[in-house]
């Protein structure tokens, strides 16, 4: 297990976010809960999809770009109305360390905070990073053991070159899936909760039904649907697409599309669509979330991913899963329509749905302050107490 640790205020990264709001318990549709909106000013990271210019190759947008975190005091995501408001906003905040684990030889970054309770790995979108739990991490460690984690390729992982690997794609959800099983083992060194937002979903539902005996439960924020999956498209689309995307990994065009991708004018017009509240897109936030795609090698890791229209889709994994699963939605998401992701919750392994009105693609940074609680919610109902309170109770 890597060694070195910095202060809580992580650098700058990828994030996704947006809002929640209405609960629905699975086992009785009659039963609803809402969660009263609130007006509350973030500054969100999102993904990337294309600037204006562009607009024709914005369809990209499920497995969108980069996204940032932002220092925020936790205290203003706290509304004394919400009834499902943790009772540890009032407690001091924990310090969040950030540390190096090597895996397979690449180094990889990665989150922490928390010394007892249940484990939790929090797992972020296409572009994102760990920083984009960073208004989750420190309220959620003051009752867990929280971990947060940048996927390779992303963040302040390695970022290796895909064409090294020969004509065998390396950038799929089986090598992340992969790397999170492996990093409960030798990290966390128990079973976890995994919190997942967009793709993070499809990794943690790979990790799920690849070693099912470490995922305790799983909470999906906006997953994301993949619809440019070869499958989803048209037969006779197919040839054009897949020969789109040769053109992008494989000439010198993909770079040049990358390059007005990557620019704070372009950033900033991606955040615009993706926010339902586009004052929470500072020129802060705009330069988090560029910086880090300026990398080396993160120009490789886009283009590589773009191009991938195979693997598995969220509706072939959650059959297979043998945990809990809830999942939560925002319904102004532009690109992950909730009336698609609906259909998600006729599975059996889905024990909820969340309706969150006026949120879009990434609630726990655009409301923590009702994914928290929700977060904590689910894993009280499902953790499992250590043997000694079992056996004294």
């Amino acid at each position: 297990m890597a060694s070195t640790s910095t202060s809580s205020t992580v650098s700058p990264l990828s994030r996704l976010n947006f809002p929640l709001m209405s609960f629905k318990r699975r086992t009785n549709s009659q039963n609803h809960m809402t969660i009263p909106s609130t007006s509350i000013h973030f500054h969100l990271h999102n993904k990337l999809a294309i600037s204006h210019s562009c607009s024709s190759i914005s369809r990209f947008r499920p497995d969108g770009f980069s996204v940032y975190s932002l220092p925020v005091d936790h205290d203003q995501f706290e509304d004394p109305t919400n009834s499902l408001s943790s009772d540890h906003s009032t407690q001091e905040q924990l310090e969040v360390q950030s540390s190096m684990w090597n895996w397979e030889g690449y180094s990889i970054r990665y989150q922490y905070s928390g010394s007892s309770g249940p484990a939790l790995v929090l797992v972020h979108g296409f572009g994102a990073n760990s920083d984009h739990w960073r208004k989750n991490i420190p309220v959620l460690a003051t009752s867990h053991r929280v971990y947060s984690i940048d996927l390779i390729g992303y963040g302040y992982s390695d970022k290796p070159n895909p064409r090294d690997f020969g004509d065998k794609p390396f950038y799929t959800f089986e090598t992340w899936g992969a790397q999170l099983n492996q990093f409960c083992k030798d990290v966390v060194k128990d079973q976890a909760f995994f919190i997942c937002n967009s793709i993070g979903g499809l990794v943690g539902l790979q990790a799920a039904v690849t070693e099912p005996q470490i995922c305790k439960g799983m909470i999906l924020l906006n997953i994301s649907l993949r619809m440019l999956h070869i499958k989803k498209q048209p037969l006779l689309g197919r040839p054009l697409i897949k020969s789109f995307q040769n053109l992008l990994r494989n000439t010198g065009l993909g770079k040049i599309f990358f390059k007005t991708v990557a620019t704070s004018e372009s950033v900033r017009s991606i955040l615009c669509q993706c926010y339902n509240d586009t004052s929470q897109v500072t020129e802060e936030l705009v330069q988090k979330i560029l910086q880090p795609g300026l990398e080396p090698g993160a120009v490789d890791v886009f283009l590589e991913f773009i191009c991938y229209s195979e693997g598995p889709l969220p509706e072939e994994l959650l059959p297979q899963v043998k945990c809990p699963v809830l999942i939560a939605w925002g319904d102004k998401d532009p690109w992950e329509p909730i009336e698609l992701g609906r259909a998600y919750e006729n599975f059996d392994c889905v024990e909820d749905f969340v309706v969150l009105p006026n949120i879009g693609h990434c609630p726990q940074d655009e409301a923590p302050h009702l994914v928290n609680p929700l977060v904590q919610s689910f894993v009280a109902r499902h953790a499992t107490p250590p043997a000694s309170e079992s056996k004294a109770s």
